[in-house]
């Protein structure tokens, strides 16, 4: 039987530099990304929410990332993006660059290519979310909006915007979450070696049965559910204050 060491596993884990610096890259991500992930999808789905000819196709066009495998999709953005990949050779031809773009070895570099990946895949799942709530606004709050003389980006501001709050909140929050403990993109990209670390690979690498810790995974898990729930309670404060607010 194991000896109990108290706090000592937590104390090893904040005094990491590799945790702190994995703590900044998944911040990092989730600073980029859920901005983008709460704007870009409602935009998408007030583009897609018009009864056209053939929308329903370029819905269903829009929605394929969504359904298809994150795993396949890291795996062909890796190849595309590798030193001697399409999109360097397609850079080299064009006389853009001279040297292949090291998208797979720079450490900002990876975490910006899985942020690319998280967006394309994440906003087809946001934007029926959006859709949804977009067919619960009134459309004669629109209807008098027009009538009052405001024009497209007035009405999305005072009208859509309004209407959609609650949603664009959950999406927040969703879409935080998942940055918090995004996995896959990055480490398909980089490798178990890559030079990005988010906090999950961190968890992932004190797992290993020759160099790793398990204690200080366990440690390292509850950060992160700590994380999670202290966001996930600020952000509903600022729910709150903003609807008190007249």
């Amino acid at each position: 039987m194991g000896d109990f060491n108290a706090f000592e596993n937590y104390e090893k884990v904040l005094s990491s530099p590799k945790f702190w610096d994995a703590v900044l890259n998944s911040s990092i991500y989730a600073l980029c990304v859920v901005p983008i992930m709460v704007i870009l999808p409602l935009l998408l789905a007030l583009l897609v929410k018009e009864h056209v000819p053939g929308i329903g196709f370029f819905r269903a066009i829009y929605y394929i990332p969504a359904i298809s495998s994150l795993v396949v999709i890291s795996i062909a953005w890796r190849y595309l993006l590798e030193a001697d990949g399409p999109i360097n050779a397609l850079l080299k031809s064009m006389n853009v660059i001279q040297e292949s773009i090291p998208f797979l070895s720079d450490r900002w570099l990876i975490l910006f290519c899985a942020m690319l990946i998280t967006l394309w895949q994440g906003m087809p799942y946001y934007m029926i979310l959006y859709l949804s709530a977009l067919a619960n606004v009134d459309k004669s709050v629109y209807e008098a909006a027009e009538i009052d003389g405001a024009g497209p980006v007035r009405r999305f501001f005072t009208v859509t915007v309004p209407g959609v709050k609650i949603m664009m909140y959950l999406v927040g929050v969703l879409s935080t979450i998942g940055c918090l403990k995004v996995f896959t993109e990055v480490f398909l990209l980089g490798g178990p070696n890559s030079p990005t670390q988010t906090i999950t690979m961190y968890i992932r690498s004190q797992l290993d049965v020759t160099y790793g810790h398990l204690g200080r995974a366990d440690a390292t898990s509850v950060f992160l559910f700590l994380f999670t729930l202290g966001f996930i309670i600020l952000s509903q404060k600022i729910q709150r204050k903003a609807e008190e607010q007249p």
